[in-house]
């Protein structure tokens, strides 16, 4: 019998293989993985709000990490925040994540500042500056790590849910999109409300122009691109997911940086795309200033899922405000939310996610009990 999709979950594309990418995982537990990293290109002014201020996102990713696993962060006080003061989309993440008790791990691609949490270190080193052309070291060796902690840690899954934690990490994707040749500009996406493509496109062109490697050369070899204009996250995760892939079935939870990962898993091992989906938020889906469908449609037939979050009603003025377009995704939230109403065959939906949220955003952001 045909899966009949719930109310809490969008299609928003490839409709048959969402279907059945959905009965695949059905009833079924999840085990989440965090790919991070970080980039000097976050603190370009004007390019993330993944920070209360550019110099804190190196913060960012580990504090991300030991949110999901402890439920609080010890790199840093309190939660990360955008200069506006609302909480990382991992507050969504983690009570997605406890709701339907997923294993959690991470895996590192290069980050600054190291979780005070286990995870797997693929001996990648932080991103530069992608207007230096020279933006990540030796790619390829974190790739093949990635792919053989992938392979093992399917062996013990149902299935896996990837995330990311990035700061800066869209103009990175867009940068690597571009760099393959891909019609990306103008089409990924931001958190913050106003998305400064004409910020993300000036420091794309300009890691370009400074690139390392020939526009051909980048062109034909994807760890040409991520070299000279990526980020350490991109490789951790696309070798992360095709290991994985191989195994099992693999959601990636995320927006447009999710199409800069699949660009790289077109690029190396094509065949692992029919075991993979995309699961992000309605915010994302809906959002007139980038175009998720149109990237990932450049790479092949992969569906898309969205989390059909509701903040409308929420008591609390900083989860509404996801509702104007601020943050949108991130921490794999929608992906993770998305493996949580799986998990309990629909019985985990909108609401009560909410209501689960607005005790987590309860105790981390006012302390209360």
């Amino acid at each position: 019998m045909k899966l009949k999709v719930p109310e809490s979950i969008i299609v928003a594309s490839e409709e048959d293989l969402a279907i059945e990418f959905l009965s695949k995982i059905w009833g079924k537990r999840p085990t989440f993985v965090c790919a991070i990293g970080t980039t000097e290109t976050a603190k370009i002014p004007g390019i993330s709000a993944a920070g209360a201020n550019p110099e804190i996102t190196d913060f960012t990713p580990p504090a991300d990490v030991e949110l999901l696993m402890y439920g609080r962060c010890k790199c840093i006080p309190g939660v990360p925040i955008t200069p506006d003061g609302i909480p990382t989309p991992g507050l969504l993440t983690m009570t997605a994540i406890n709701m339907s008790n997923m294993p959690v791990f991470a895996i590192s691609g290069g980050v600054r500042v190291k979780p005070i949490a286990p995870y797997f270190e693929l001996d990648g080193a932080p991103g530069n500056d992608i207007r230096t052309g020279s933006a990540v070291k030796d790619p390829r060796k974190v790739f093949d790590s990635a792919i053989v902690a992938g392979e093992n840690l399917a062996a013990n899954a149902e299935y896996i849910v990837v995330g990311e934690s990035i700061p800066g990490g869209t103009t990175t994707a867009l940068a690597v999109l571009m760099a393959q040749g891909y019609d990306a500009e103008n089409k990924v996406s931001s958190t913050l409300p106003v998305n400064p493509h004409g910020t993300k496109i000036e420091t794309v062109r300009k890691g370009l122009s400074n690139a390392i490697f020939s526009p051909e050369e980048m062109r034909n070899d994807t760890m040409a691109a991520i070299a000279a204009v990526g980020d350490p996250m991109i490789p951790a995760a696309a070798g992360f997911i095709i290991g994985a892939a191989r195994k099992v079935p693999v959601l990636m939870a995320g927006g447009t940086q999710m199409a800069a990962v699949l660009s790289v898993i077109k690029a190396i091992e094509p065949a692992v795309m029919g075991n993979i989906a995309l699961g992000t938020t309605k915010w994302i889906i809906n959002d007139k200033t980038s175009d998720i469908r149109d990237l990932v449609s450049q790479s092949g037939r992969v569906p898309i899922m969205a989390a059909n979050f509701d903040f409308t009603g929420s008591r609390l003025s900083g989860l509404r405000i996801y509702e104007t377009g601020l943050v949108k995704e991130g921490v794999g939230c929608g992906g993770a939310a998305i493996a949580a109403i799986c998990s309990s065959k629909g019985k985990i939906d909108s609401a009560t996610l909410l209501a689960e949220i607005e005790k987590s955003y309860d105790r981390l952001m006012t302390g209360a009990k």
